[in-house]
């Protein structure tokens, strides 16, 4: 039996590791486009010249793509926000308000999936958490730094809906019996197998932050899914 439960893990692990690196791979072309652009004319006049490569990225788990940019990096802008959702074949452009002195300002460089890759260097999962801006969905952002003559400039990103990344992992996840879940590094719950923990709470049985603060060591009861900040919790 416990030779079948890890056998099972393993399989998740896995399964979890090559969707992340999926989504990864879909925003190279992107990214490549973005730090191509920037280093040609830095300027959101500009951004429009990416769009190919952030509708090619929508599809499959990806319901939004795009690129942000650091502040003061364009010429023409304090602020840049290309971003696009739905589908390829019909994507719609999210407008958000870049203009400080807005009462409907958003202020990304304050959001971790702007500010983990500005200060690690990192490629970065967050969530999952509510997209008030977009969807009211549960949703998992995906972002990769961009540089300009080697300095940040802002990230790339992919959005995920929570349901159908559940979707994808469901039949595996089930396969572990009960109490098996898919964390984010704080503990909280992205995916499980119980009604019992649903998506956004805390799991408390064990200290997730400082299991993973201390190296994320694999053990019978955490594992780390591949290079991801993703937890399976048996």
């Amino acid at each position: 039996m416990n030779d079948t439960r890890t056998l099972a893990g393993d399989e998740v692990v896995e399964q979890v590791s090559a969707l992340v690196e999926g989504v990864f791979e879909r925003l190279k072309p992107l990214l490549a486009a973005a730090e191509s652009v920037l280093a040609d004319v830095p300027a959101a006049a500009a951004l429009h010249r990416i769009r190919p490569q952030v509708t090619e990225a929508l599809g499959g788990l990806i319901v939004g793509a795009g690129f942000v940019s650091a502040p003061r990096v364009l010429t023409d802008s304090e602020f840049g926000f290309e971003w696009w959702t739905g589908s390829s074949a019909d994507p719609s452009q999210l407008f958000i308000s870049l203009d400080p002195a807005s009462e409907n300002f958003l202020d990304y460089t304050r959001q971790s999936w702007f500010t983990v890759p500005r200060d690690t260097g990192r490629r970065h999962i967050n969530g999952p958490y509510v997209d008030y801006l977009c969807t009211d969905e549960y949703t998992l952002t995906f972002t990769i730094p961009v540089l300009l003559s080697g300095a940040f400039a802002g990230v790339v990103g992919a959005d995920v809906y929570v349901r159908e990344f559940e979707r994808a992992v469901r039949p595996r996840l089930r396969s572990l019996g009960r109490g098996a879940a898919l964390l984010n590094a704080q503990g909280r719950v992205i995916v499980s197998n119980s009604v019992r923990q649903p998506t956004g709470s805390l799991v408390r049985e064990v200290d997730v932050p400082a299991w993973w603060s201390s190296g994320a060591a694999p053990g019978p009861a955490l594992r780390r899914c591949g290079d991801s900040p993703i937890v399976l919790a048996l």
